[in-house]
């Protein structure tokens, strides 16, 4: 009864239907079957999705463009209005400094002191890669017709824009490290010196009432040293840490399985994966992902052969499976030393590296400390 109701449910909804065609006094009837007019039907339902899908994803590439160029539009506005600000800010001190007698001196003292801060300043980002091209003042025409108190202002403008490129600066490469820590789960809090970075009397000055003080500027201006001094210092710690940890690639093999839980290769059973597995041809050469000394060489168990190297501040890293080592206990290495070649060694099924990472006595996922990596190398 069933099939019978089936049967009589699809002949219902598909009977056979006849198309007529004529062509002058001929005409010929086409019969379509009801297995046609399924498969016409799911084409144009197959051709009506598709258009729906690519209508739809049309639609939302345009939303996104849209929003992209508004989002740039934004920028540039207040772009302009940063600097429109700027230069009103510049034109009412002129203006409030010329209203009374010595003012031009007073501007003067100020643009020469500022001066004197920025010269430290400068001194700050000495050796920091791009600086001395982007940190350059600008030289005015001493032939423009410009009376001497437009010149004062040309200056103060300058040092406004020298500034702001330093804290831009300073404040691009700390975020940029800042983020890779926290690409490998670290707190880049834990591993940056805060504080500003100036020498001398400086050291002491931690807010910016403090630092105007001493260097004799306007409370806005050392903000904004104090800004662009503890960004490039915290800059400069977390590179020094950043080259001292696994953030590096032990191969450029091909990564299998990784950290976590997965299925045992042997008995098929949930085991959780204390590392990174990358699967090459034999002898691939394996390298050391951070400066360090090499604590183990030998055989564990299951590991097969196995090298260890201690990266200091509680990091350690375990190259496994190995088929040959190239390193002794206590031997110093440098991030991509060769230390072994890939094998199939101890516990495993076939040619590949298994490679741990570990914080303080506890094993933590290889992937996020190269995904570390990457985004420095971009």
């Amino acid at each position: 009864m069933a099939d019978e109701a089936k049967t009589s449910w699809f002949q219902k909804r598909f009977p056979v239907r006849y198309l007529y065609l004529r062509t002058g006094d001929d005409v010929r009837a086409v019969a379509l079957k009801p297995w046609q007019q399924v498969v016409g039907t799911c084409g144009i339902a197959a051709l009506a999705l598709w258009t729906v899908v690519a209508s739809a994803g049309f639609t939302l590439d345009l939303m996104h463009l849209g929003a992209a160029d508004r989002a740039v539009e934004r920028a540039r506005a207040a772009s302009e209005r940063a600097n429109a600000d700027l230069r009103a800010r510049l034109d009412t001190a002129v203006v409030r400094m010329t209203a009374t007698s010595g003012s031009l001196d007073e501007l003067a003292h100020m643009v020469e002191r500022r001066h004197v801060a920025l010269t430290q300043v400068m001194t700050m980002f000495r050796g920091v890669d791009g600086a001395e091209a982007l940190l350059v003042p600008t030289v005015s025409d001493p032939d423009a017709p410009l009376s001497p108190t437009q010149r004062i202002v040309g200056v103060r403008l300058d040092q406004e824009t020298l500034i702001d490129r330093a804290e831009n600066l300073a404040r691009t490469r700390a975020e940029r490290l800042r983020l890779a820590f926290r690409l490998a789960g670290l707190n880049p809090a834990a591993y940056a010196v805060g504080g500003p970075g100036l020498g001398g009397p400086l050291v002491t000055a931690d807010d910016p009432r403090a630092l105007a003080a001493i260097l004799d500027v306007d409370e806005p201006f050392a903000a904004r040293i104090l800004n662009a001094s503890t960004d490039l210092s915290d800059m400069r710690s977390l590179t020094a840490v950043s080259a001292a940890l696994p953030f590096a690639r032990p191969t450029d093999a091909r990564v299998t399985s990784g950290f976590g839980l997965r299925f045992d290769p042997f008995n098929a059973r949930p085991a959780y994966h204390q590392g990174q597995d990358f699967a090459g041809p034999l002898n691939t050469a394996i390298v050391s992902t951070a400066p360090g000394i090499v604590s183990f060489v030998g055989v564990r168990s299951g590991y097969g052969n196995t090298v260890e190297i201690d990266h200091g501040r509680g990091f350690k890293t375990r190259y496994a499976h190995l088929n040959s080592t190239a390193v002794t206990v206590g031997q110093r290495v440098a991030v991509g030393h060769r230390i072994g070649a890939m094998g199939t060694t101890g516990r495993s099924t076939g040619v590949h590296l298994h490679y741990e990472v570990w914080m303080d006595g506890r094993p933590q996922n290889p992937a996020r400390f190269m995904r570390a990596g990457d985004h420095l190398v971009q």
